[in-house]
């Protein structure tokens, strides 16, 4: 079986994720609210993974009306095609980008495709460029929890899913194909200080302030 990619995904991708992910629509417009609590006038935002740019469109009214700056950044060449918000998309690896000093940086669904190696410094790192004031918001898939809870939260998702009209056989083939290419991160990945603020199951957002 092969495994998951996001190459030539690109015009499937926004149907694909709110099937699979029945909730998406309600955590990013989560995180645009959010978000917008930490921009000031003429700020810097980041949206790092941002696939066909969703985030950037939520904002587009305060981005607009803030003079705020966007730079979307993604690693999938093919995701440039159907990209639509304002601002600037850079194709790139967000694990070697140098960025600039920054407002606020939004990573949906993006940490647990990085190498779990990379993931502490790289956030580190994100912390070290933010503002004073500003704000890094993460909305991630966890480790799932343990004993019979685990349990319940596979089912939840999965339940989700089904409602949402995906097939059991979709979702298995799904899961399998994910297999060491998306990893659930770990809280303390994070760093101290990343408070919790949305929870699904075993995917949750959380803000980490300048």
């Amino acid at each position: 079986m092969k495994d998951w990619t996001f190459d030539g995904f690109e015009r499937e991708f926004d149907a694909h994720v709110r099937q699979h992910l029945p909730w998406y629509d309600v955590a990013a417009d989560a995180v645009a609210l959010i978000a917008k609590h930490y921009i000031p006038h003429r700020g810097l935002i980041y949206d790092i993974g941002c696939s066909t740019g969703n985030v950037g469109r939520s904002l587009g009214d305060t981005i607009e009306s803030r003079e705020v700056r966007l730079i979307g950044i993604d690693n999938c060449e093919d995701m440039a095609k159907t990209y639509q918000a304002p601002g600037e998309l850079v194709i790139a690896d967000a694990s070697s980008y140098e960025f600039e000093r920054f407002d606020v940086a939004v990573m949906f669904l993006t940490l647990m495709f990085m190498p779990v190696a990379e993931r502490s410094d790289f956030v580190r790192r994100l912390r070290s460029r933010l503002k004073p004031g500003g704000a890094i918001v993460i909305f991630d898939r966890c480790v799932a929890a343990t004993g019979y809870e685990a349990t319940v939260m596979m089912r939840m998702i999965w339940n989700g899913k089904l409602q949402a009209g995906v097939s059991f056989a979709e979702v298995a083939e799904k899961e399998m194909r994910l297999a060491g290419i998306q990893r659930p991160i770990e809280p303390h990945e994070l760093g101290g200080e990343a408070l919790e603020i949305f929870r699904f199951a075993d995917f949750a957002g959380w803000i980490i302030r300048g």
